[in-house]
């Protein structure tokens, strides 16, 4: 696929004696941006410092003709200060939006886009990094729409929910670490147990501050209660540090309405027949006409 490049750009390159390197933009789900070059100097443009030394090799752009989805793949190494695999394992690169210049550094002002799209799935290592990359089309093959099941496929208490997290959401801070890895809280010790397993929590203070996890297990017992999470917090965990933590919800009717009496705002479909009813043979004296369920 031809391009057409800025004038001064195709001017050195047309000279032969061109300096050309790439710049990677990337723009972080919590709204900062990273500049990364495989240059061996700095270089600025647009209001951000593009570092070197970050980029360990980046693949070949692969486009097709018509909505063929463009692809590629970044590699790095953790080098940057900018770039962390703490921030990494927090989720602020996942489908971060990224753009590719191609640059003359001896004039930055010289260059072209080249790729616009989103990272994709992100694998870490011990010393760096390997992200995919994903065109604009891609998003073509992103599903949409709803599915046809019978758990809700709302989150609780988002917009679709309805629910406000206020109501329902708890503040609480850390009073025991255990070795195991379960915690105590227990501003948490009067709440029924399991009303917070699969919550969501969100760290208020402590070396995990701003960062959400979604709980495993709220269980009690004689020293009150102990909370379990899926994976480990990414920094260690102390005495006093806060969160705000909101209920679980194992998305069936029956605890939408028994528990949280939301059963208005329900998203799933409670009355779809299973497959028992699909493969059941008509009986005397039980309704198997195609007719709604829900009939009196």
């Amino acid at each position: 696929m031809s391009r057409v490049l800025p004038p001064n750009l195709q001017a050195a390159l047309n000279s032969g004696a061109a300096s050309l390197c790439r710049c990677w933009r990337i723009d972080r789900r919590d709204g900062s941006a990273l500049g990364l070059t495989d240059h061996d100097e700095p270089l600025s443009f647009d209001g951000l410092s593009y570092s070197p030394g970050a980029l360990a090799g980046a693949g070949a752009l692969e486009t097709g003709l018509g909505l063929a989805p463009g692809s590629s793949e970044l590699q790095g190494a953790l080098s940057s200060e900018s770039l962390t695999e703490t921030d990494l394992s927090a989720g602020f690169y996942d489908g971060a939006e990224v753009r590719l210049w191609l640059v003359d550094w001896s004039a930055p002002e010289s260059r072209a886009l080249l790729f616009r799209g989103n990272l994709g799935e992100i694998s870490r290592g011990s010393l760096g990094f390997q992200a995919e990359l994903r065109g604009l089309s891609h998003r073509l093959n992103e599903p949409f729409g709803r599915a046809y099941l019978l758990q809700c496929d709302a989150e609780f208490c988002d917009a679709r929910c309805g629910l406000s997290p206020a109501a329902h959401e708890r503040a609480a801070s850390i009073t025991g670490v255990e070795s195991d890895g379960g915690l105590r809280a227990s501003a948490l010790d009067s709440e029924a147990a399991n009303l917070f397993s699969g919550g969501a929590l969100l760290w208020t203070s402590g070396a995990n501050s701003g960062r959400r996890q979604r709980l495993r297990a709220h269980a009690r017992d004689s020293f009150g209660a102990r909370l379990e999470f899926w994976t480990a917090p990414l920094a260690p965990v102390a005495l006093g540090d806060g969160f705000t933590i909101l209920p679980g919800c194992d998305k069936s009717f029956a605890t939408c309405r028994t528990r949280f009496g939301n059963q208005r705002n329900f998203r799933g479909f409670p009355h779809m027949p299973g497959d028992d009813w699909l493969t059941a043979t008509p009986r005397s004296g039980v309704p198997h006409d195609g007719r709604s369920r829900l009939r009196s």
